[in-house]
């Protein structure tokens, strides 16, 4: 894993090599072995430190690379940013490509020569070979961009789920971007104004979601997205969606099989690494399964490593202690005590914008806690998002059963109207809370479903907004964009529809941002087998209703688990911090 940044000057203005070393330097967390810098002017006449790795070749000197190495892979040759034969292509790479000996093979037969055993230097290749069309052919976690000196073009990509960030700016011919905001904050005369539709968005749904940053200039490249940046301005295209059609004729057997399968090789081609490797172990379904299957794929112990908590209805330490002596682990347990307040500014530096999921303290410290013994860890993240494992899928499905029983004419006037007059009852079981529920069967299933994920409704904002930002937000609702994203969906029912949309938006924007700061802040990466793509698709045409059965969610990938774990571990009530299952 590694820290990416760079510089398109459209105008032919040379860039500052200096100012890139300096942006770059910032993301040092995210590669502290090595750096290197790439200028497309052999003859610059800049003074800088000698010391410093820069590569050049034939050009204006108007585009400029920084990178920053976490070496995870070919240790020896990986060194970046990384040219083809010629010097004509040029890449800097932040992340993991699980199929890249397969694709090396192919481009070898074609007569491309190879001078590394690095995946970077196979997407080098792969672009030269099929161009755009390449993206498709990778399978793995990804930022990175291609300089085309021949084309004088600039691609940036971003993989499928947005498990690897890109930040950029494109203001007055100058392309600048980074895997954080403070690369491009960093640069001089960049537009630092607060875009408060943004900060609207954020009291929504505690994230700030793509394209937008807390900035109105710098823009993040949505997930599945690339873009091609040139004299002709800039091009963005979407290379891959997620279709929720479900496929007839499988039966459960077939399904349980399939996934075993899957899932077991999409864990198998992330153990590729030359540095230590392990596993996050909570104790949960999801991180449990993946241990499950590293422990089936290594001749050697899996690393383990859980963190605990004095708090009981957080502390999972002793399922995952169950599962750990069931699979031999070399396993960790560190008790830790989270003090969010100690930490509260170094999360706030490494996010660089408003963040508000709690659980990103403990994710840091857990993250901390596993990079003492490893540099690469196997998380269970997904499984709730594919198979529909989150309480508030069944509550919204009870809610569509009784909103379809009434008429429609009558559920605004009714539900409403009973909903305003049922007490707040915050304090009761869930049982007895029964006012969001009335108030949520009194809306359509977009509009129920928004009000139960969102923080601050729209309603409210001006409680907390003073003049000036509610003129600027005038008209602009954030529900809008989930209602774009549900209508859309690439689905045919309902709880196929709010899984499509919370991928795209709280799993991209929420859980693999924290995932990412918080394993990027002690250089460690982070793999997530469940979110492979591969699985994903098959995951994804998987009828709704073996998914969500009843009142079990999960119902089917549970099924297919019971083959490596216990019914204690798969059919116990959800804990941990955050309500997820890492």
């Amino acid at each position: 894993m590694c820290g990416i940044a760079g510089i398109f000057n459209i105008s032919g203005i040379k860039v500052n090599i200096n100012r890139l070393i300096y942006s770059t330097r910032s993301l040092t967390h995210r590669g502290p072995d090595e750096e290197g810098y790439f200028l497309n002017q052999k003859d610059h006449d800049q003074s800088y430190d000698q010391s410093v790795p820069l590569r050049v070749s034939s050009g204006q000197g108007n585009v400029g690379f920084g990178h920053r190495r976490l070496s995870i892979i070919d240790l020896a040759t990986g060194q970046q940013p990384m040219c083809n034969e010629d010097g004509s292509v040029w890449i800097t790479f932040n992340g993991e490509i699980y199929n890249y000996q397969g694709i090396k093979k192919e481009l070898e037969t074609k007569g491309h020569t190879f001078k590394t055993n690095s995946d970077t230097e196979t997407l080098v290749h792969a672009y030269e070979e099929w161009g755009e069309d390449a993206i498709k052919r990778f399978r793995g976690m990804f930022a990175f961009a291609i300089w085309d000196e021949k084309r004088q073009e600039l691609l940036v990509v971003r993989d499928r789920l947005g498990k690897k960030p890109f930040y950029y700016s494109f203001e007055k011919q100058s392309f600048v971007f980074g895997s954080e905001l403070k690369v491009i904050l960093d640069m001089p005369n960049v537009d630092k104004t607060i875009d408060y539709t943004a900060l609207s968005d954020y009291f929504s749904l505690l994230y700030v979601p793509s394209p937008r940053t807390i900035f109105k200039k710098i823009k993040k490249l949505p997930a599945a997205h690339y873009a091609v940046i040139s004299k002709n301005g800039i091009r963005t295209e979407c290379y891959w969606d997620l279709p929720f059609y479900r496929e007839t004729g499988l039966s459960e057997k077939r399904i349980i099989q399939d996934l075993q399968e899957i899932l077991d090789e999409a864990t198998r081609i992330r153990m590729m690494s030359e540095v230590p490797l392990g596993a996050f172990l909570s104790g949960g379904i999801d991180s449990s399964a993946i241990v499950a299957m590293m422990a089936g794929a290594s001749p050697d112990p899996v690393i383990t490593n859980s963190i605990s908590f004095s708090v009981a209805s957080y502390n999972e330490a002793a399922y995952a202690q169950k599962v750990a002596d069931l699979y031999k682990t070399n396993h960790n347990e560190f008790h830790v005590t989270p003090d969010a307040v100690s930490i509260i500014e170094k999360l706030a530096w490494h996010y660089d914008e408003p963040f508000a999921d709690s659980s990103a303290v403990p994710t840091y410290y857990v993250s901390k806690m596993a990079r003492e013994r490893v540099t690469v860890s196997l998380s269970g993240d997904g499984g709730d998002e594919n198979f529909a494992g989150y309480r508030r899928y069944y509550m919204d499905m009870r809610e569509n059963l009784v909103r379809n029983l009434v008429p429609r004419a009558l559920r605004g006037p009714v539900f409403g109207l009973l909903g305003s007059l049922y007490p707040k009852a915050d304090y009761l079981p869930q049982i007895f809370r029964g006012k969001a529920f009335l108030s949520n069967v009194a809306r359509d299933p977009i509009g129920a479903y928004y009000f139960s994920v969102s923080a601050v409704h729209d309603m409210d904002k001006a409680k907390f907004f003073n003049d000036q930002v509610m003129q600027e937000i005038r008209g602009y609702h954030t529900f809008d964009m989930f209602k774009e994203i549900y209508d859309k969906a690439p689905a045919q029912d309902h709880l196929s529809r709010i899984q499509y949309l919370d991928i795209k938006t709280y799993m991209c924007e929420d859980i693999l941002t924290k995932v990412d700061r918080a394993s990027m802040a002690v250089s460690l990466e982070v793999r997530c087998p469940i979110l492979d793509h591969v699985f994903m698709e098959y995951a994804a045409k998987i009828p709704y209703n073996l998914k969500l059965k009843g009142l079990e969610g999960k119902y089917i990938f549970k099924k297919a688990l019971k083959k490596y774990l216990p019914d204690e571990i798969l059919y116990r009530k959800k804990m941990g911090f955050g309500g997820t299952d890492s």
